[in-house]
Protein backbone atom coordinates (compact mmCIF):
# COMPACT_ATOMS: atom_id res chain seq x y z
CA UNK A 1 0.00 0.00 0.00
CA UNK A 2 1.40 3.39 -0.59
CA UNK A 3 1.57 5.87 1.62
CA UNK A 4 -0.82 8.34 0.12
CA UNK A 5 -3.36 5.31 -0.37
CA UNK A 6 -6.68 6.12 1.47
CA UNK A 7 -8.78 2.92 2.51
CA UNK A 8 -12.04 2.70 4.19
CA UNK A 9 -12.32 1.00 8.16
CA UNK A 10 -15.80 -0.44 8.93
CA UNK A 11 -17.35 0.33 12.12
CA UNK A 12 -20.74 -0.63 13.05
CA UNK A 13 -23.57 1.67 13.01
CA UNK A 14 -27.28 1.04 13.41
CA UNK A 15 -30.24 3.51 13.58
CA UNK A 16 -32.08 4.27 16.56
CA UNK A 17 -35.00 5.75 17.84
CA UNK A 18 -37.20 7.57 16.89
CA UNK A 19 -36.25 10.04 19.23
CA UNK A 20 -39.43 12.25 19.65
CA UNK A 21 -38.56 15.82 19.50
CA UNK A 22 -40.47 19.22 20.02
CA UNK A 23 -39.73 22.98 19.89
CA UNK A 24 -38.60 25.59 17.04
CA UNK A 25 -34.89 23.63 16.76
CA UNK A 26 -36.08 20.15 16.17
CA UNK A 27 -40.04 19.04 16.03
CA UNK A 28 -41.28 15.71 15.48
CA UNK A 29 -39.71 12.04 15.47
CA UNK A 30 -36.10 11.56 14.00
CA UNK A 31 -34.24 8.22 13.59
CA UNK A 32 -30.47 8.53 14.21
CA UNK A 33 -27.80 7.20 13.28
CA UNK A 34 -25.09 6.11 15.62
CA UNK A 35 -21.63 4.76 14.56
CA UNK A 36 -19.85 2.52 17.29
CA UNK A 37 -18.17 -0.91 18.64
CA UNK A 38 -19.79 0.04 21.44
CA UNK A 39 -23.08 -2.32 21.19
CA UNK A 40 -24.49 -1.83 24.33
CA UNK A 41 -25.67 1.78 23.82
CA UNK A 42 -27.76 1.19 20.60
CA UNK A 43 -30.93 -0.28 22.80
CA UNK A 44 -29.74 1.49 25.56
CA UNK A 45 -30.17 5.39 23.24
CA UNK A 46 -32.96 3.21 22.10
CA UNK A 47 -35.02 3.44 25.78
CA UNK A 48 -34.08 6.82 26.09
CA UNK A 49 -35.99 7.03 22.76
CA UNK A 50 -38.96 5.26 23.69
CA UNK A 51 -39.35 7.56 26.94
CA UNK A 52 -39.19 10.66 24.47
CA UNK A 53 -41.81 9.53 22.69
CA UNK A 54 -44.31 8.47 25.33
CA UNK A 55 -43.49 11.61 27.39
CA UNK A 56 -44.16 14.30 24.45
CA UNK A 57 -40.43 14.93 23.30
CA UNK A 58 -37.09 16.62 24.27
CA UNK A 59 -37.12 20.22 23.77
CA UNK A 60 -33.70 21.13 22.52
CA UNK A 61 -32.67 25.38 23.44
CA UNK A 62 -29.82 26.75 21.55
CA UNK A 63 -27.74 29.16 23.82
CA UNK A 64 -25.45 30.46 21.55
CA UNK A 65 -23.10 29.42 19.04
CA UNK A 66 -19.37 30.47 18.31
CA UNK A 67 -15.84 28.90 16.56
CA UNK A 68 -12.82 30.35 18.19
CA UNK A 69 -9.27 30.58 17.20
CA UNK A 70 -6.62 32.65 19.64
CA UNK A 71 -3.57 34.07 17.57
CA UNK A 72 -0.66 34.75 19.93
CA UNK A 73 1.83 37.38 19.54
CA UNK A 74 5.28 38.99 21.66
CA UNK A 75 5.35 42.62 23.00
CA UNK A 76 8.94 43.71 24.57
CA UNK A 77 7.28 43.56 27.80
CA UNK A 78 3.37 43.67 29.47
CA UNK A 79 3.17 47.21 29.57
CA UNK A 80 3.64 47.21 25.87
CA UNK A 81 1.54 44.11 24.96
CA UNK A 82 -1.33 46.25 26.93
CA UNK A 83 -1.21 49.15 25.73
CA UNK A 84 -1.33 47.30 21.79
CA UNK A 85 -4.65 45.44 23.13
CA UNK A 86 -6.27 48.68 23.56
CA UNK A 87 -5.17 49.93 20.52
CA UNK A 88 -6.30 46.52 18.61
CA UNK A 89 -9.24 46.69 20.49
CA UNK A 90 -10.37 49.66 19.42
CA UNK A 91 -10.46 48.93 15.53
CA UNK A 92 -12.93 45.89 16.29
CA UNK A 93 -14.79 47.15 12.81
CA UNK A 94 -11.47 47.20 10.96
CA UNK A 95 -10.92 43.51 12.30
CA UNK A 96 -14.57 42.21 11.42
CA UNK A 97 -14.40 43.17 8.13
CA UNK A 98 -10.50 41.73 7.31
CA UNK A 99 -12.57 38.61 8.84
CA UNK A 100 -15.57 38.93 6.37
CA UNK A 101 -12.89 39.01 3.13
CA UNK A 102 -12.25 35.46 4.19
CA UNK A 103 -15.09 33.64 3.70
CA UNK A 104 -18.59 34.10 2.62
CA UNK A 105 -19.86 33.11 6.06
CA UNK A 106 -17.45 33.92 8.97
CA UNK A 107 -18.43 36.84 10.96
CA UNK A 108 -16.50 38.52 14.15
CA UNK A 109 -18.88 38.43 17.14
CA UNK A 110 -15.97 39.49 19.69
CA UNK A 111 -12.32 39.24 21.20
CA UNK A 112 -10.99 38.78 24.15
CA UNK A 113 -7.42 38.55 25.69
CA UNK A 114 -5.42 37.18 28.17
CA UNK A 115 -1.61 38.77 28.85
CA UNK A 116 0.90 36.64 30.13
CA UNK A 117 4.42 38.40 31.05
CA UNK A 118 5.15 39.93 27.50
CA UNK A 119 2.83 37.48 25.25
CA UNK A 120 -0.52 38.76 24.30
CA UNK A 121 -3.04 35.97 23.60
CA UNK A 122 -6.26 37.44 21.06
CA UNK A 123 -9.40 35.22 21.43
CA UNK A 124 -11.54 35.50 17.93
CA UNK A 125 -15.02 33.89 17.85
CA UNK A 126 -16.65 33.97 14.60
CA UNK A 127 -19.93 32.54 13.44
CA UNK A 128 -19.27 30.23 10.47
CA UNK A 129 -22.89 29.46 9.01
CA UNK A 130 -23.26 24.94 8.70
CA UNK A 131 -20.07 24.25 9.39
CA UNK A 132 -18.22 23.72 12.23
CA UNK A 133 -15.74 26.24 11.21
CA UNK A 134 -12.46 25.33 12.03
CA UNK A 135 -10.62 25.37 8.90
CA UNK A 136 -12.69 28.95 8.40
CA UNK A 137 -12.08 30.50 11.55
CA UNK A 138 -8.05 29.47 11.36
CA UNK A 139 -8.30 31.01 7.72
CA UNK A 140 -9.87 34.51 9.23
CA UNK A 141 -7.13 34.55 12.12
CA UNK A 142 -4.17 33.94 9.70
CA UNK A 143 -5.61 37.03 8.12
CA UNK A 144 -6.53 39.16 11.11
CA UNK A 145 -2.75 38.34 12.71
CA UNK A 146 -1.05 39.32 9.29
CA UNK A 147 -2.88 42.88 10.28
CA UNK A 148 -1.64 43.12 13.44
CA UNK A 149 1.42 42.76 12.48
CA UNK A 150 1.38 45.18 9.78
CA UNK A 151 -0.41 47.87 12.39
CA UNK A 152 1.67 47.26 15.46
CA UNK A 153 5.47 46.83 14.42
CA UNK A 154 6.62 46.51 17.92
CA UNK A 155 5.08 43.08 18.15
CA UNK A 156 6.28 39.90 17.00
CA UNK A 157 4.36 36.35 15.76
CA UNK A 158 4.41 33.66 18.12
CA UNK A 159 1.38 31.38 16.79
CA UNK A 160 -1.44 31.16 15.13
CA UNK A 161 -2.92 29.40 17.48
CA UNK A 162 -1.83 30.09 21.28
CA UNK A 163 -4.00 26.76 23.24
CA UNK A 164 -6.51 30.01 24.45
CA UNK A 165 -9.31 28.46 21.98
CA UNK A 166 -9.22 25.53 23.26
CA UNK A 167 -9.13 22.87 20.77
CA UNK A 168 -9.72 19.79 21.82
CA UNK A 169 -8.60 19.75 25.88
CA UNK A 170 -10.35 20.17 28.41
CA UNK A 171 -10.90 23.99 29.91
CA UNK A 172 -12.82 26.29 31.86
CA UNK A 173 -13.00 28.62 28.92
CA UNK A 174 -14.70 26.81 26.60
CA UNK A 175 -17.94 26.65 29.10
CA UNK A 176 -17.19 30.21 30.15
CA UNK A 177 -17.15 32.12 26.72
CA UNK A 178 -18.18 29.73 24.73
CA UNK A 179 -17.21 27.54 21.49
CA UNK A 180 -19.38 25.68 19.36
CA UNK A 181 -22.86 25.19 19.74
CA UNK A 182 -24.13 25.95 23.69
CA UNK A 183 -27.00 23.99 23.95
CA UNK A 184 -29.46 22.36 26.22
CA UNK A 185 -32.13 19.25 25.88
CA UNK A 186 -34.59 19.35 28.58
CA UNK A 187 -37.55 16.21 28.81
CA UNK A 188 -40.42 15.55 31.48
CA UNK A 189 -41.16 12.23 32.37
CA UNK A 190 -44.16 11.30 34.58
CA UNK A 191 -44.15 9.19 37.02
CA UNK A 192 -45.64 6.27 35.17
CA UNK A 193 -43.12 5.98 32.59
CA UNK A 194 -40.01 6.13 35.23
CA UNK A 195 -41.88 2.96 36.85
CA UNK A 196 -42.86 1.40 33.34
CA UNK A 197 -40.26 1.98 31.01
CA UNK A 198 -36.93 2.55 33.29
CA UNK A 199 -37.80 0.94 36.36
CA UNK A 200 -36.61 3.68 38.97
CA UNK A 201 -38.30 6.56 40.37
CA UNK A 202 -37.39 10.65 39.86
CA UNK A 203 -36.52 10.19 43.90
CA UNK A 204 -33.53 7.55 42.66
CA UNK A 205 -32.91 9.20 39.36
CA UNK A 206 -32.09 12.96 41.06
CA UNK A 207 -29.90 11.22 43.61
CA UNK A 208 -27.66 8.82 41.49
CA UNK A 209 -27.15 12.16 39.77
CA UNK A 210 -26.02 14.15 42.70
CA UNK A 211 -24.47 11.56 44.52
CA UNK A 212 -22.53 10.40 41.12
CA UNK A 213 -22.08 12.50 38.40
CA UNK A 214 -21.86 15.65 41.27
CA UNK A 215 -20.54 14.36 43.95
CA UNK A 216 -18.55 12.07 41.95
CA UNK A 217 -17.02 14.05 39.60
CA UNK A 218 -15.91 16.97 42.09
CA UNK A 219 -13.92 13.77 43.99
CA UNK A 220 -12.38 13.03 40.41
CA UNK A 221 -11.54 16.58 39.80
CA UNK A 222 -13.65 17.03 36.99
CA UNK A 223 -13.18 20.13 34.90
CA UNK A 224 -16.53 21.92 34.17
CA UNK A 225 -18.31 18.44 33.70
CA UNK A 226 -20.62 16.18 36.01
CA UNK A 227 -22.20 13.57 33.49
CA UNK A 228 -22.16 9.45 33.63
CA UNK A 229 -21.07 9.19 29.72
CA UNK A 230 -22.03 12.02 27.25
CA UNK A 231 -18.55 10.75 25.29
CA UNK A 232 -20.14 7.68 24.09
CA UNK A 233 -23.40 9.43 22.54
CA UNK A 234 -21.26 12.17 21.18
CA UNK A 235 -18.73 9.71 19.32
CA UNK A 236 -21.58 7.82 17.44
CA UNK A 237 -23.60 10.31 16.19
CA UNK A 238 -19.99 12.24 15.49
CA UNK A 239 -18.56 9.31 13.36
CA UNK A 240 -21.79 8.85 11.69
CA UNK A 241 -22.59 12.35 10.97
CA UNK A 242 -18.58 12.95 9.57
CA UNK A 243 -18.31 15.45 12.66
CA UNK A 244 -14.21 15.84 14.05
CA UNK A 245 -14.19 12.77 16.24
CA UNK A 246 -11.39 14.68 18.70
CA UNK A 247 -13.74 17.68 19.51
CA UNK A 248 -15.66 15.03 22.17
CA UNK A 249 -13.24 15.84 24.66
CA UNK A 250 -14.61 19.75 25.23
CA UNK A 251 -18.28 18.03 23.78
CA UNK A 252 -18.10 15.72 26.68
CA UNK A 253 -18.23 18.72 28.95
CA UNK A 254 -21.48 18.89 30.42
CA UNK A 255 -24.32 18.55 32.98
CA UNK A 256 -26.97 16.83 33.77
CA UNK A 257 -29.36 18.39 35.94
CA UNK A 258 -32.55 16.55 37.05
CA UNK A 259 -35.44 17.82 39.53
CA UNK A 260 -38.21 15.44 41.28
CA UNK A 261 -41.65 17.25 41.10
CA UNK A 262 -44.28 15.61 42.58
CA UNK A 263 -43.23 11.97 41.57
CA UNK A 264 -42.46 13.22 37.75
CA UNK A 265 -39.21 13.90 36.67
CA UNK A 266 -37.70 16.58 34.94
CA UNK A 267 -34.28 15.75 32.94
CA UNK A 268 -32.04 18.07 31.21
CA UNK A 269 -28.69 17.97 29.62
CA UNK A 270 -26.35 20.85 29.14
CA UNK A 271 -23.75 20.84 26.69
CA UNK A 272 -21.69 24.19 26.71
CA UNK A 273 -19.45 22.82 23.47
CA UNK A 274 -21.34 21.24 21.12
CA UNK A 275 -18.84 21.17 17.62
CA UNK A 276 -20.65 20.11 14.96
CA UNK A 277 -20.88 21.19 11.37
CA UNK A 278 -23.40 20.13 8.53
CA UNK A 279 -20.84 20.65 5.70
CA UNK A 280 -16.94 20.84 5.52
CA UNK A 281 -14.01 18.48 6.29
CA UNK A 282 -15.29 14.49 6.36
CA UNK A 283 -18.96 15.58 4.74
CA UNK A 284 -17.96 13.90 1.12
CA UNK A 285 -17.94 10.07 2.25
CA UNK A 286 -21.48 9.17 0.49
CA UNK A 287 -22.58 7.43 4.03
CA UNK A 288 -22.35 10.68 5.66
CA UNK A 289 -24.07 12.15 2.79
CA UNK A 290 -26.63 10.24 3.13
CA UNK A 291 -26.66 10.43 7.21
CA UNK A 292 -27.45 13.52 6.98
CA UNK A 293 -29.68 14.06 4.59
CA UNK A 294 -32.22 11.66 6.00
CA UNK A 295 -32.01 13.58 9.45
CA UNK A 296 -32.73 16.47 7.56
CA UNK A 297 -29.74 18.41 7.85
CA UNK A 298 -28.98 18.79 3.97
CA UNK A 299 -32.18 20.88 3.78
CA UNK A 300 -32.29 24.62 1.32
CA UNK A 301 -32.61 26.30 4.52
CA UNK A 302 -30.38 29.79 5.89
CA UNK A 303 -27.07 29.47 6.65
CA UNK A 304 -26.61 27.99 9.63
CA UNK A 305 -29.95 26.17 10.15
CA UNK A 306 -29.04 23.07 8.97
CA UNK A 307 -25.84 22.97 11.56
CA UNK A 308 -28.39 23.97 14.22
CA UNK A 309 -30.90 21.23 13.95
CA UNK A 310 -28.19 18.65 14.12
CA UNK A 311 -26.98 19.79 17.09
CA UNK A 312 -30.24 19.63 18.47
CA UNK A 313 -30.73 16.35 17.28
CA UNK A 314 -27.19 15.24 18.75
CA UNK A 315 -27.95 17.02 22.44
CA UNK A 316 -31.16 14.69 22.14
CA UNK A 317 -29.38 11.40 21.32
CA UNK A 318 -27.06 12.29 24.26
CA UNK A 319 -30.34 12.86 26.79
CA UNK A 320 -31.67 9.76 25.65
CA UNK A 321 -28.50 7.58 26.20
CA UNK A 322 -27.92 9.59 29.58
CA UNK A 323 -31.37 9.05 30.90
CA UNK A 324 -31.02 5.42 30.05
CA UNK A 325 -27.61 4.56 31.85
CA UNK A 326 -28.49 6.57 34.90
CA UNK A 327 -31.71 4.91 35.47
CA UNK A 328 -30.17 1.30 34.84
CA UNK A 329 -27.77 2.76 37.74
CA UNK A 330 -30.35 3.10 40.21
CA UNK A 331 -31.04 -0.65 39.70
CA UNK A 332 -27.87 -3.23 41.60
CA UNK A 333 -26.66 -5.43 38.38
CA UNK A 334 -29.00 -4.04 35.72
CA UNK A 335 -26.02 -2.45 34.26
CA UNK A 336 -23.82 -5.22 34.15
CA UNK A 337 -26.40 -8.09 32.66
CA UNK A 338 -27.37 -5.70 30.35
CA UNK A 339 -23.56 -5.81 28.85
CA UNK A 340 -22.73 -9.44 29.24
CA UNK A 341 -26.24 -10.10 27.75
CA UNK A 342 -25.63 -7.40 24.70
CA UNK A 343 -21.96 -8.05 24.12
CA UNK A 344 -21.78 -11.88 24.56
Amino acid sequence: MSKAETHMTPIPTQWVGPIQFRGNLVDGPVRVPMTTYETPLWPSTARGAGVSRHAGGINVTLIDERMTRSIMVRAQDAASAHAAWQRIEARFDDIADVVRSTSRFARLLQLNRQIAGNLLYIRMECATGDASGHNMVTKAADAVLSWILRQEPSLSYASISGNLCADKKPSAVNGLLGRGKYVVAELDIPQRLLRRMLRTTAEQVVRINTEKNLMGGILAGSLRSANAHFANMLLAFYLATGQDAANIIEGSQGFVHCEDRDGDLYFSCTLPNLIVGSVGAGKGNPMVEDHLAAIGCKEDRPAGDNARRLAGICAGVVLCGELSLLAAQTNPGELIRAHLELER
